[in-house]
């Protein structure tokens, strides 16, 4: 009976095991590798540009592959990061065994695992993303005894050849369904494969994107996640935006993640839904209302938000997506169900009715907390996210905000319930700090707030510096007022940046 509650699970090692992913140990990788007749294994790993790198081999031997999941192998750090030196570079990279998947794309049976950076001393390398993430959960745990839990909402483009056959309304794609949405089909096996290779997925379907440039159909798309804990969280978004890659090359068509791709069109988000959970509870809700705990979260969110973007949106093109009136922040405030906000808190389940009784009369009614499904959106970062970084700087501005002692005063001061783009509310936008409009400006933010960043040791001062210097050589102050109003610059920068995160 304890194997059959894995039986639904998309994640071939969890129905095999019979156990979650949490819990995989080395015997049960190897015990599947033997049985399945696997072959080769992959080790996966996330450098500076945020990309998911590779490193194969071939199985030779029991020994060897014990060897493999034991000890791991040496790669190159200077090469993988750019603030590492190459006098003193070499690193090991060990693989973590709740991470394996079937590789679904080989022929041949493989498996495939993420990795952790260690030193030559055998301990976690301290400037790693991944370790970042994982010191800024450690910390946030010690310090106020609660776990984060996150999911995204992975937005992408797919762009294919203009199709004049049942035509999606210009920017009115949000839901559609087939024929006038062409790229359905490939959203559902994309979000097939993600759940197999361990994706916590909630639902996917097509967004307000839809366009045609030059010939070529722009189609919007959304794959969002399930609260997982924020590692996991993490990884997910990394195999998910790997996934959608390799499957695009196989159906020859493109894909990006890329902020903006024209003006007047909706960017690319990577929104973020956030929860703070304790002995297995939301504790950003209580009886139907939003609890203190967070609103604190929120203070500490909107205090380092200009800083965040340093980790959330890292390339000129970001900025071209944080302007007024398309559906993206540029305030740094909070609210209800309110989409002109940074933070926005959702529609939550905390009304008394029984919603699924009414709707099904034959079904008995009965009377269920949802209060599990609350979340609070943090909504300026991008597809160019590096993805460890931005949720460990959530982590740390969670941490933030439950600390400070001003952290309610400062929620009741910039919490807002009207829409700030429309001109009539223009006084309330003018009174509220704005998010930074350039990579520059992003970099000056977070030399400002960079202590917050380093207590307790989560994030390391070399990575802090080398991030602040990689986003000044942008020298983009005032490159957002001077094209955006010509497409083709746009266009010429959009390509740059096509392929970001």
């Amino acid at each position: 009976m304890i194997a059959d509650k894995y039986r639904l699970s998309p994640n071939l090692l969890v129905q095999y095991l019979g156990k979650p992913a949490a819990e995989f140990t080395k015997e049960d990788l190897i015990t599947f590798i033997e049985h399945n007749h696997v072959e080769l294994i992959n080790f996966h790993y996330v450098a500076d540009d945020g990309r998911l790198k590779t490193l194969n081999f071939v199985i030779n031997n029991y020994e060897h592959l014990d060897n493999l999941l034991s000890s791991g192998e040496r790669v190159d750090g200077s090469s993988l990061f750019a603030h590492m030196e190459a006098g003193s570079s070499d690193l090991y990279v060990i693989p973590r065994y709740r991470t394996a998947f079937v590789n679904p794309f080989n022929e041949i049976p493989t498996l495939d695992l993420l990795c952790s950076f260690f030193t030559k001393d055998g301990v976690p390398l301290e400037s790693s993303p991944e370790y970042i993430l994982r010191k800024a959960q450690r910390v946030l745990k010690e310090k106020t005894g609660f776990d984060f839990e996150v999911m995204g909402e992975l937005e992408y483009y797919v762009i294919s050849e203009e199709d004049d056959l049942f035509p999606a309304e210009d920017q009115k794609g949000y839901h559609e369904s087939e024929p006038f949405s062409k790229m359905a089909e490939f959203r559902t096996e994309a979000m097939r494969l993600i759940a197999q290779c361990g994706g916590n997925i909630k639902y996917g379907h097509s967004e307000v994107g839809n366009f045609v440039l030059n010939g070529k159909n722009y189609e919007q798309n959304e794959i969002e996640f399930l609260p997982s804990p924020i590692e996991e969280a993490a990884d997910q978004l990394i195999v998910a935006k790997w996934i959608l890659r390799r499957l695009a090359y196989d159906y020859d068509i493109t894909l990006t993640f890329a902020p903006k791709i024209t003006v007047g069109k909706a960017g690319s988000g990577l929104h973020i839904h956030t929860r703070l959970m304790k002995n297995g509870k939301n504790a950003f809700v209580a009886d139907g209302e939003l609890t203190d705990t967070a609103r604190k979260a929120i203070a500490g969110y909107l205090k380092l938000a200009p800083s965040l973007t340093a980790f959330g949106n890292t390339n000129p093109t970001s900025y071209f997506r944080l302007v007024p009136h398309q559906e993206a922040p540029t305030s740094i405030c909070w609210g209800d169900r309110n989409r002109s906000t940074l933070v926005r808190v959702p529609l939550g389940w905390s009304g008394n009715t029984d919603m699924a009784h009414i709707a099904n009369p034959l079904e008995k009614e009965q009377k269920q907390d949802f209060s599990f499904k609350q979340t609070v959106e943090f909504r300026c970062p991008d597809g160019s996210a590096d993805i460890y970084l931005l949720l460990a700087g959530l982590t740390v501005a969670a941490r933030h905000g439950l600390m400070a002692k001003d952290a309610l005063t400062y929620a009741d001061k910039t919490y807002v319930d009207i829409n700030i783009f429309d001109d009539k509310n223009k006084e309330k936008a003018d009174s509220l700090e704005v998010l930074p409009d350039s990579c520059v400006r992003s970099a000056a933010e977070l030399e400002k707030q960079e202590s917050i960043y380093l207590e307790y040791g989560v994030f390391t001062e070399d990575l802090l510096d080398e991030r602040i210097a990689y986003l000044k050589k942008f020298d983009d102050a005032h490159l957002r007022a001077k094209v955006e109003k010509d497409e083709q610059e746009m266009l010429k920068l959009v390509e740059r940046f096509f392929y970001c995160g």
